[in-house]
């Protein structure tokens, strides 16, 4: 069985909720919960949004700032979807950024994650991608956005 087919939350209809995300994700449930408690010391707000390619609903991490000037900007982190069973968060980089990523401090499997993906479509971008069952991958994922947000702003 593929991940698509292993996709949940795939009713426009029904906006996720706590609950339901709880329903979904059974044990997993309480690595999502903290993911979510460490958004806002992260400067990080996430939002629901249907994504119409897949017919369901993913989450999108944002970071939002005022320029010197006062220009309001957003910048995109992660991506999160949920599964069966367990969530996925999936952060891209520029490819001429991996290099500079390779020195995040980070576990050697994450460095290998980032080693390892390729370069998806037109745009020179790779995603590095963690699917979430307990919080073990919790701090390589922060530390990546933190990069995240530096990089490009």
């Amino acid at each position: 069985m593929s991940n698509h087919e292993k996709l949940r939350l795939k009713e426009l209809a029904i906006t996720p909720t706590n609950h339901i995300l709880e329903q979904e994700l059974g044990d997993s449930y309480a690595a999502y919960k903290q993911f979510q408690e460490a958004l806002p010391n992260l400067e990080i707000e996430q939002e629901w949004q249907w994504y119409t390619p897949y017919k369901a609903w993913f989450a999108r991490g944002q970071h939002r700032w005022t320029t010197v000037r006062g220009t309001k900007k957003e910048k995109t982190l992660y991506w999160l979807h949920v599964y069966e069973g367990y969530f996925g968060v999936v952060v891209w980089f520029k490819e001429k950024n991996r290099d500079e990523i390779l020195k995040a401090d980070v576990s050697d499997e994450t460095k290998q994650k980032i080693c390892d993906s390729s370069t998806m479509g037109k745009l020179p971008t790779f995603p590095v991608m963690f699917d979430i069952t307990d919080t073990t991958q919790h701090n390589d994922i922060y530390e990546l956005l933190g990069w995240k947000k530096k990089l490009e702003l």
